[in-house]
């Protein structure tokens, strides 16, 4: 049987399997569909109509190594889960992480601390998002993608499977680095094709698109279509491609 403290308040018609865990301090909305084996931490906000899977953690507080980088002992406010967002089975969602309305979180993800992700995205299965970073809304974070700490994406932007990204230009050597610490700014409507790697701070103008497999070490305009070892552009994004084209 499932454990509920006394001290969380469900709303109308919530479901919950067997064995999960809802502690205190916990608000669920109504029409809510809750998995078994499920945790949820205390203070966690979940909106209406959500589905969480089996075995999912929400509210998980972040692990600090002696020699963690970016993990930073401190005070977060509480997860909230928006309106109708679908969590996967054993997702992971720590305290601090703001989930809006719509989104779409896939089996296996895992979603940090202080990360907001906009309306209507959708990220993929065993897709990574580290702390400090915010991903807009109506995107695509495909499977595998890992988004290192301090990233920031904005809307309708589309990551393939297995983009990699990193805020480290000094990989992992000097005290200059504590100070350097940037992901990338992936502008509206940009496009990273599969196993594309994005280094520390590069910024993709809106629109652009980056090649599968291309390593992209410096910023990309607007519209530019990049690609290679070092990535170079090889042409403009075709009119037809370009997002206020879309329906």
């Amino acid at each position: 049987m499932a454990f509920i403290s006394d001290k969380a308040e469900l709303g109308l018609d919530v479901v919950i399997g067997i064995h999960t865990v809802i502690e205190a301090g916990v608000k669920i909305g109504d029409n809510c569909r809750i998995g078994s084996n499920v945790v949820i931490k205390k203070d966690t906000v979940i909106g209406d109509n959500v589905r969480i899977d089996d075995s999912s953690v929400l509210g998980k507080l972040p692990m600090k190594s002696i020699n963690s980088a970016t993990t930073n002992e401190q005070e977060l406010k509480k997860l909230i889960i928006g309106n109708n967002v679908i969590i996967g089975t054993s997702a992971v969602i720590y305290r601090g992480a703001y989930i809006s309305s719509g989104v779409l979180i896939a089996d296996l993800a895992s979603i940090r601390e202080k990360v907001k992700v906009g309306k209507n995205t959708i990220i993929g299965r065993g897709a990574a998002i580290e702390n400090d970073s915010t991903i807009g809304a109506n995107c695509k974070i495909e499977t595998n993608c890992y988004i290192t700490a301090f990233s920031i994406i904005e809307d309708y932007c589309f990551l393939a499977p297995n983009v990699s990204t990193s805020n480290d230009k000094y990989v992992a050597r000097t005290e200059k680095r504590f100070k350097e610490y940037k992901g990338p700014r992936i502008r509206k409507g940009a496009r990273v094709g599969v196993n594309a790697t994005l280094l520390p701070g590069v910024i993709l103008g809106e629109d652009s698109l980056v090649g599968a497999g291309s390593v992209v070490l410096k910023d990309v305009n607007p519209r530019e279509v990049v690609a290679g070892n070092p990535a170079k552009k090889i042409k403009d994004v075709p009119e037809e491609q370009l997002l206020e084209n879309q329906k």
